[in-house]
């Protein structure tokens, strides 16, 4: 056990004696998402690198404060990705700094900029960008875990691949759970290689076309991978073998998007820092709410007032608005989903969708059992967690 991991239990051990509260930090970018940190941080810096890579065999293990950029920049050098996508939040103050924009008919994209998001807080939150609904999510490419535990033990679960999974998928469980339940110490992953081929195309529509248009396609054999509306505008991203990419944009019509304007257009989608997510932050900041809803793909448009950008073919919808938490909440459980408070000035509502009586059981038993001293980030998830 190294140096760098035995620090981490003796923090551990010394906050359980005395009944402290810790703070799971990594790069910090994910402060603003959860209920609000309590507690002292506790840092996973030090938790950084690579542990094994198998390029072969699409598998990577890495330690939990190690730069997303990072483990991006190793996988690229084999024309391989974490194929999910994950924000990487860049830091405000290089996100303009030298760089480009794109502009796509109403939706932008920015390029450049500094992560500071680690792979620790891209389980921990288990965010996904523009490609979730294509190929799955965080907890999809977990293959394995090592959580330090609430009792300063040292737990592995699962393994480098697929098989090893027996008995309670505990490193699964992790993804999303902010924490709560332990600091993870480095994780297994399977990645995928980078597809040989993409295109995006840009069609003018209005909300309800682009919403059947999405649907239509999805139930047909179009190698989609992420698809975002906003402003009138519908953009569309095609992957996969040459062949298929080149008869699917002859089929689907449409507007070819150049390809590095294109690239940035994705690019600031994942990251948050695209005109949409720029002007809702600083919408949020005089007093509005940035949501994030999830709903079946099929369901029809919110008809709430606001600010809405459509992605993962009609499941993950964005709206800035200044209605009521209880209205968004409301309208989101009516069309069979659910509404989580993104960004705000004001949680006082909860900040994830109030869980029914049997699910919050399983989280409370969960949390008992992991970090029976609540030492982990109390009520991050939750209050009452």
């Amino acid at each position: 056990m190294d140096a760098a991991l035995n620090r981490l239990i003796d923090r551990v051990q010394t906050a359980r004696s005395v009944r402290a509260q810790l703070d799971i930090r990594g790069g910090g970018s994910k402060l603003f998402y959860g209920e609000a940190p309590l507690g002292e941080p506790l840092e996973t810096a030090e938790l950084r690198g690579i542990s094994s890579y198998e390029p072969s065999e699409l598998v990577v293990t890495v330690r939990a404060g190690t730069p997303l950029a990072e483990l991006e920049a190793t996988l690229a050098e084999q024309g391989q990705c974490l194929p999910f996508e994950p924000p990487r939040f860049r830091t405000a103050a290089t996100v303009d700094d030298g760089a480009d924009s794109a502009f796509i008919g109403g939706l932008t994209g920015t390029s450049g900029g500094t992560s500071s998001g680690t792979v620790g807080g891209m389980v921990a939150c288990g965010l996904a960008g523009p490609a979730r609904a294509a190929v799955g999510g965080v907890r999809d490419y977990l293959l394995g875990a090592t959580l330090l535990n609430g009792r300063a033990e040292v737990l592995t679960f699962g393994g480098q691949v697929m098989k090893n999974v027996a008995g309670y998928d505990v490193s699964r469980v992790l993804a999303g759970s902010m924490g709560i339940l332990g600091l993870i110490c480095e994780v297994s992953l399977k990645v995928l290689p980078k597809p040989p081929a993409q295109a995006t195309l840009r069609f003018d529509m209005p909300q309800a076309e682009a919403l059947a248009a999405v649907n239509g396609w999805g139930a047909q054999p179009l190698p989609i991978n992420a698809s975002a509306w906003w402003n009138h505008t519908l953009v569309l991203r095609l992957a996969g073998a040459r062949a298929a990419v080149q008869a699917a944009c002859l089929k689907l019509g449409g507007e070819a998007v150049p390809e590095p304007m294109a690239s940035a257009f994705w690019s600031g989608l994942r990251d948050h820092d695209d005109e949409f997510f720029e002007s809702a932050h600083a919408a949020v900041a005089s007093g509005a709410t940035l949501w994030r809803v999830s709903l079946p793909c099929t369901a029809p448009a919110l008809a709430l007032p606001g600010n809405e950008l459509i992605e993962w073919g009609g499941a993950q919808r964005w709206l800035v608005s200044r209605s009521p938490a209880a209205t968004i909440r409301e309208a989101a459980d009516r069309l069979g989903g659910h509404a989580t408070l993104f960004r705000s000035g004001d949680k006082s509502p909860g900040v994830f969708a109030p869980l029914s009586l049997p699910l919050g059981r399983i989280h409370r038993q969960l949390k008992a059992a992991f970090d029976p001293d609540r030492l982990f980030n109390p009520g991050r998830l939750y209050p009452d967690l």
